[in-house]
């Protein structure tokens, strides 16, 4: 199947409520439900409490294909005009074939399937549009960043304003400083083209970040005080269930503003999109300290070396740089629980390696191993800001247990050396490959907001960039799946043994296969439209 899907003309599609189970004709401006909700725990510190939510947009076609769409202007401001799309009379874009995007162009979330199979979701595909709902000059743009940082963010940053402005005309962006609360807690940066010039070579963000702040009354009247209307937010997971609240407000309010979100993460923990901009950095930058572990560890006797990478809650800079090293022999991730005593664990492993290599290196994300830490010194459920369980250094707490380890049984003196390259990768500037991924991210983001869409998050889904619903990037994170092919790659690469029981690897390859085989049981028994409705909002990234 094409990852890329032409939808069935409107008349063949229906919109539905999820929550009604009201349908009817497709219309041409869908009406949303709107509900008190609670904000299920926004990442957000200040002001969320309740809001109130409109339902999700699902359109539903033939073959069990259904649509989860982003909202739009027109849903809530009603008689909105529209107005050419400066592109079609860009020189630089002239030439370009096929350059607008289809209205019914959808991006297919899952393109392994049977063929019995029914279509399953898609989402609208992002690129610009022969129509657009603003005017150049109508346009008063800002940029925000939030969170840790992380590669790539000043590139970010970069284009949308040269974006902006060099495609679209438009000439008032603002930086907004310091993270949510700079909203209405600090001044404002003015942007052009000449400002952000260089500032792709350079870490971090030029418009400082910070964590939590949120308060959505506060910055949505700061949006309407200063005559805003396209809001692009850049942060993770956190900061775009921030972005959702704020969107709520904005169409509780009946505002022509937009609101898009660029997802932020090193981890490469956000569900749905393909990866998160400054992950390539981030690998290629831990390959240096893997490197330099691997240097320390083979010039002595029996020399380990031990390298904590980034993870809170998914390893996968960890599994993708020990891929790429080639030096690892033991990594140790979030996903996959490893225990240290007796035989197979893991001071029997580094005991056999040692004997038989003489040296080795072991790569630990940040996130692995934190129900073995004792009690006593564990950080007791503590959040930082943003709402993030704060960890324990398992890279200090594995280097003293190791160390410990090997006095007692005296069975051989090892020379353990332990590096923490963290703060030093998400520092640096972004990479060629993220760097080209940076722009593309930012110009759909604007493509999608000059078209009116609001209320998404932007990412490649299987290849082809779309636009998501907040709430589908915000339900659940991307995880490694340790019964998966890329695990598998690597456990043959380290030679590591799995630390997992075979009782436990049959429940959790089985947990895996029911659910690879629920929908397409579902969908024989209970038939398309049924399935997918239920699918749309149970859905996680396979």
């Amino acid at each position: 199947m094409d990852s890329v899907y032409r939808a069935p003309l409107p008349p063949k599609l229906r919109f539905e409520s999820e929550y009604t189970g009201k349908s009817g004709p497709h219309p041409s401006v869908p009406t949303t439900v709107r509900r008190q909700v609670p904000a299920d725990n926004c990442r957000c510190n200040g002001g969320m409490g309740d809001f109130v939510r409109s339902d999700p947009k699902i359109a539903h076609g033939e073959a069990g294909y259904v649509l989860e769409d982003v909202p739009h202007l027109t849903d809530y401001v009603p008689d909105l005009p529209t107005y050419t799309n400066p592109l079609q009379i860009n020189p630089a874009y002239s030439v370009v074939k096929q350059y607008f995007v289809n209205i019914d162009d959808t991006v297919a979330q899952k393109i392994v399937v049977h063929k019995s199979s029914p279509r399953g979701i898609h989402f609208r595909r992002a690129g610009p549009r022969q129509k657009v709902y603003f005017e150049s000059d109508e346009v008063h743009a800002c940029i925000v960043t939030c969170g840790g940082l992380c590669p790539g963010l000043n590139t970010v940053i970069r284009e949308i304003v040269c974006g902006l402005h060099h495609m679209y005309g438009v000439r008032r962006i603002l930086g907004i400083d310091g993270g949510y609360k700079g909203f209405y807690a600090r001044n404002t940066i003015p942007l052009t083209p000449k400002v952000v010039n260089d500032i792709h070579k350079r870490g971090g963000t030029i418009l400082g970040t910070s964590r939590g702040g949120h308060d959505t009354s506060k910055i949505v009247d700061s949006i309407q005080d200063r005559g805003i209307n396209q809001v692009y937010i850049i942060g993770g997971d956190g900061t775009q269930k921030g972005a959702s609240v704020i969107f709520e407000e904005i169409q509780r309010r009946g505002l022509k503003v937009v609101v898009a979100g660029i997802p932020k993460t090193i981890d490469n923990d956000i569900a749905v999109i393909d990866k998160s901009f400054g992950f390539d950095t981030a690998v290629e930058e831990a390959q240096r300290a893997i490197y330099a572990a691997h240097v320390e560890a083979e010039s002595v006797e029996n020399g380990v070396g031990l390298v904590k990478l980034m993870g809170r809650n998914s390893g996968f800079i960890a599994m993708y740089a020990t891929l790429a090293s080639r030096d690892v022999d033991c990594c140790l991730i979030p996903e996959s629980p490893f225990y240290l005593e007796g035989e197979g664990g893991l001071f029997d492993y580094i005991e056999k390696r040692l004997k038989e290599n003489g040296h080795m290196v072991i790569v630990v994300a940040e996130g692995a191993g934190q129900e073995l830490i004792d009690e006593s010194k564990r950080s007791m459920g503590k959040e930082d800001a943003s709402g993030n369980k704060q960890l324990d250094d398992v890279g200090h707490w594995l280097s003293d247990n190791i160390k410990e380890h090997f006095r007692k049984t005296q069975k051989m003196v090892i020379n353990l050396k332990y590096i923490d390259p963290t703060y030093m990768i998400r520092a640096i500037p972004s990479n060629a490959s993220d760097n080209v991924y940076c722009t593309l991210l930012a110009q759909s983001a604007v493509h999608g907001a000059m078209a009116g869409y609001t209320g998404f998050t932007v990412g490649p889904v299987n290849g082809r960039h779309a636009y998501i619903p907040f709430y589908r990037v915000t339900e659940t994170q991307n995880k490694v799946v340790i019964t998966d092919r890329m695990w598998a790659r690597l456990l043959a690469s380290t030679n590591q043994p799995s630390f997992l029981s075979p009782k436990e690897l049959a429940e959790e390859k089985k947990l895996n296969e029911d659910a690879q085989t629920q929908l397409l049981d579902s969908y024989n028994a209970k038939g398309a439209e049924t399935v997918v409705a239920d699918q749309a909002t149970s859905n996680n990234k396979p």
